[in-house]
């Protein structure tokens, strides 16, 4: 009782927040600070570099955007903080944070990711803005290209879902990117991640000076408020009881998630044809495909998401009632952070994971790494059978749209290599009529000699 007490107690105004920021906060819905906040702002207000373990959901993004805004009121600066990010997802939606904290203070923030246009971001870097979120591999390709664009005068470094980071082979950006940057001695530093791996203490001796550790969570915790199952089934039967729970949490919120983007796009498609409103969301789809499937569903215009773990991190929709591993992870962490997507900010949620006859080992690290033994989805398997026949069809119909899909594509893949080569077939044609002229002009005739010579010719 005691601890609720004095949790109560602290407000964002106690933390030492200014009010321009405090107003901010409360507009957006922040009534306390979370754990992490609580212990990552008063230290991050000393500028001391900072590591952060803390579950997904916990406040993160908050605890290190509003020291950044805080110290660029006291010193307005362009290109004042850098945020690093592994997926693009991430990145808008911590732009959007920033932007919500800082609108009243006039913050402006580009977002530099693949998958957009160069020629826009070079134009948006050109005009110099406040706060900088950014994937890696984009990132160095306009400090590479990009003329007049520099960090040399960045105040803050972020890297957030660190160890994610480092796991999707960013570390060679990584180091051209910690090169370019003014030295740790005269930044701050903040290295946000759910799990503490050895690539990112490896990192933190690289870019980081004497930081303080925060650690709020165990070592691989889940929320207490997301109630989680397992489901022991038949890999064959897997599709059946998808559709079977899908129906019985009809109206609320749910993310599917799929080891691979075909078998996403797959049950999109299934479930489409049996009257679900569902959109995909993978990495074979274009950036703009991708946020505008994001932000039906973040919108509630679509119910059901189905994704790889391109969704796992970092994303937040605070109205995600439950979460299904349709295909288990391959790696455990994954577990913790596809389960993060529900029961945020204090809400509570359901996770069902589909456990086959071929995932138990898989199965039983999970349960190793959270430190606790699941109870079994309870589910009636005479009910769940009666849907076989139309999920089946529903499955063929879906499986010959997809074959449909895809010879579109190869369709438009051969039309566009013909017109590169018919293209690149008029320009090797133009060029050697180029040369014929040139070859003509230097020969002899050019200089008028073979005339010369035929006339001496005639005249013996």
């Amino acid at each position: 009782m005691e601890d609720n007490q004095t949790e109560q107690a602290v407000t964002f105004k106690s933390l030492g927040l200014n009010d321009a920021l405090c107003e901010a906060c409360e507009k957006l819905g922040w009534k306390n600070p979370s754990k992490i906040q609580c212990e990552a702002l008063p230290i991050a207000f000393q500028k001391r570099d900072i590591i952060g373990l803390a579950e997904t959901g916990s406040g993160k993004t908050g605890a290190f955007a509003l020291p950044i805004l805080q110290a660029l009121l006291a010193t307005p600066q362009r290109l004042f903080a850098l945020v690093l990010t592994p997926t693009r997802e991430l990145a808008y939606q911590i732009s959007e944070q920033f932007e919500a904290l800082g609108s009243s203070i006039g913050v402006k923030c580009a977002v530099i990711v693949g998958g957009m246009d160069m020629m826009s971001q070079s134009i948006a870097l050109a005009k110099k803005p406040h706060i900088v979120i950014a994937t890696p591999g984009r990132l160095v390709d306009h400090l590479e290209n990009t003329k007049g664009f520099s960090l040399r005068s960045i105040q803050y470094l972020v890297m957030d879902e660190a160890d994610r980071i480092l796991n999707m082979d960013f570390e060679v950006d990584l180091d051209k990117i910690l090169k370019i940057l003014p030295p740790s001695s005269t930044r701050s530093t903040y290295l946000y991640s759910a799990t503490m791996t050895k690539k990112v203490a490896k990192l933190q001796r690289a870019s980081l000076r004497d930081p303080i550790k925060i650690e709020v969570s165990d070592k691989y915790a889940t929320v207490d408020k997301l109630q989680q199952t397992y489901l022991f089934i038949p890999s064959k039967f897997k599709d059946v009881y998808l559709v079977s729970i899908l129906n019985d949490m009809s109206g609320k919120s749910i993310i599917v998630f799929a080891s691979t983007c075909t078998t996403t796009l797959r049950l999109a498609l299934l479930t489409r044809n049996l009257g679900f409103t569902t959109v995909p969301l993978h990495g074979q789809m274009s950036q703009t495909k991708r946020l505008g499937a994001l932000n039906k569903f973040k919108g509630k215009a679509r119910s059901i998401l189905i994704a790889t773990d391109v969704a796992s991190r970092g994303l937040d929709i605070p109205h995600v009632d439950v979460v299904i591993n349709y295909d288990i992870p391959n790696h455990s962490k994954d577990y913790i952070h596809r389960v993060g997507r529900t029961a945020r900010a204090g809400r509570s949620g359901k996770s069902i994971t589909f456990v086959t006859q071929y995932d138990i080992e898989l199965y039983q690290r999970i349960e190793f790494l959270i430190g606790k033994q699941l109870p079994q989805y309870v589910t009636q398997e005479d009910e769940v059978m009666t849907l076989l026949e139309r999920v089946n069809e529903a499955d063929r119909q879906a499986r010959i749209q997809m074959k449909e899909i895809e010879d579109e594509r190869k369709d438009h893949r051969q039309k566009r290599k013909k017109k590169e080569q018919n293209n690149h077939d008029d320009i090797q044609v133009e060029q050697p009529k180029k040369k014929r002229k040139k070859e003509f002009n230097d020969s002899e005739n050019g200089f008028g000699v073979k005339k010369h010579l035929k006339k001496k010719n005639k005249n013996k």
